[in-house]
């Protein structure tokens, strides 16, 4: 595993991929410079092995997908050009042409403006005068407390999110994430390597794209934790994950410290990373409308799949062979009451959430987008969902953030026993299985998937599956 994630590491050293960098970069201001083109770029469509790994390009070929434009790295030239300005790259984007760049006084704006190959600009972080604490690793369990489970069940407390979407037709079959790789995209992922529950799980790789502090992984914030114990924990008796046997990426791209559109940077950049080493599936339960600078919040009519960064790369992901499935949010209840960004993106799952008795929870963020698209795509058990926590401890959490990895996982488990389906086809019978499916609605979408019954139609079989 050393091995194949130092030859990774050097890939991307090769391709340009920028080293994270803490809050911000450390610097005062951060802009998104979009250019206007890739001229001289060293790179060639026809070497793809040179700007992609050997596992991206074999994932496009399988699924009949070509190699674009977009996919050349942005030109070298450029970069050292903006960097000679004394302006810091911080994340950028081949795929949408754009480099974050951090600096420290404004004065430097207008050298990076009057760039002859930037074509727009957008300021999308101001460091905060004070910026919210963030908590230290706590303490955690070395056991999980089999007292909490469901006696003699297999699957302990995580029956019932995985049943009630049909993953067992799966899981008996033998389909249970073997071969398939999740990159989980989120804020932190507190205990994560210290919890015997986790250390299970088949980690293949990390990235911080906030922080060259490899420890800030695996400090402070829980959320990554409890979303990926969803998928990925193996305790017969006590809990299954949707994925168990999956190998997963870790990706921190969420600043807890501020809510700035630059996040949408950090997260676009994961996305080409996850590209980049050849995931299959992508479990984010991150959203964005809102910023702490209110110029820059979004509205209703943005959300066309395109207008934001975030939306603009979701809706790419499947035309590169990749699933993302992605949280519809928790404003159900709030002034927003819709969906975030990305979940208005074309081509992935946006995921809401529902209570046992499969009625819609209060606060899930409801649809359509601005153009008439149905959202949620789909809906999973999230009040509540079964989780480990980062303590290390069997809990319950209330959130589209949770049902949402019990939809990534799931699709993992499908796309493993329908190797030759694209993302779009995947993604499209994870839809007709719903039982909204003949009346979708803003609500609910496309209703609660039963994967049985998609592996059933993708497999084209007449007889009944076990369940």
């Amino acid at each position: 595993m050393y091995r194949r994630i130092t030859t990774i590491l050097f890939f991307l050293a090769i391709i340009g991929c920028p080293m994270a960098m803490a809050n911000g970069g450390g610097h005062k201001y951060l802009y998104r410079l979009t250019l206007t083109d890739k001229k001289g770029t060293p790179f060639s469509l026809g070497k793809p092995e040179t700007f992609l790994s050997q596992k991206a390009i074999e994932r496009r070929e399988r699924q009949h997908l070509g190699i674009d434009s977009t996919d050349l790295p942005i030109p070298p030239k450029y970069i050292n050009e903006i960097e000679a300005t004394g302006a810091k790259v911080v994340v950028k984007s081949k795929w949408n042409n754009t480099v974050l760049v951090g600096i420290d006084k404004a004065s430097q704006y207008k050298e990076l403006r009057d760039l002859p190959f930037v074509a727009d600009t957008k300021k999308v972080y101001t460091e905060p005068e004070k910026k919210k604490e963030v908590d230290v690793r706590d303490r955690f369990h070395t056991i999980l407390n089999q007292l909490d489970t469901i006696y003699d069940d297999n699957y302990g407390v995580a029956r019932e999110q995985i049943e009630m979407v049909g993953g067992l037709g799966l899981h008996n079959r033998g389909y249970k994430g073997y071969g398939m790789t999740i990159a989980v995209f989120d804020a932190g992922f507190m205990n994560a390597d210290r919890i015997p529950a986790m250390k299970k799980i088949n980690i293949v790789g990390t990235h911080d794209f906030l922080s060259d502090n490899t420890d800030d992984m695996y400090n402070g914030e829980a959320h990554g934790t409890m979303t990926l114990s969803v998928i990925g924990v193996n305790e017969p008796g006590i809990f299954i994950g949707t994925a168990p046997e999956a190998s997963f990426w870790l990706f921190r791209c969420e600043d807890v410290t501020t809510e700035t559109s630059a996040e949408e940077d950090y997260w676009t950049a994961a996305a080409e990373f996850a590209d980049s080493v050849g995931v299959d599936v992508i479990s984010s339960s991150l959203g964005y409308h809102d910023f702490d600078d209110t110029t820059t919040s979004y509205h209703y009519y943005d959300q066309n799949g395109h207008t934001s960064l975030i939306s603009r790369t979701s809706s790419m992901l499947a035309s590169k062979g990749i699933i993302h499935v992605n949280s519809a949010g928790n404003d159900g209840m709030g002034t927003w009451k819709k969906i975030n960004f990305p979940s208005d993106a074309e081509d992935m799952l946006s995921v809401g959430a529902v209570t046992p008795q499969g009625v819609n929870a209060s606060f899930s963020s409801l649809g359509p987008t601005s153009d008439g698209r149905v959202k949620p795509d789909v809906v999973a058990l999230g009040s509540p969902t079964a989780v480990v926590s980062g303590r290390g401890t069997l809990t319950s959490e209330r959130g589209t953030s949770f049902s949402t990895p019990v939809i990534s996982g799931l699709v993992a488990c499908l796309w493993q026993a329908l190797p030759n389906k694209t993302a779009r086809e995947i993604i499209e019978l994870v839809r007709q299985s719903g039982n909204n499916y003949g009346h979708p609605d803003n609500v609910y979408g496309y209703g609660l998937p039963d994967f049985t019954k998609a592996l059933k139609q993708g497999k084209n079989e007449t007889d009944a599956i076990a369940p």
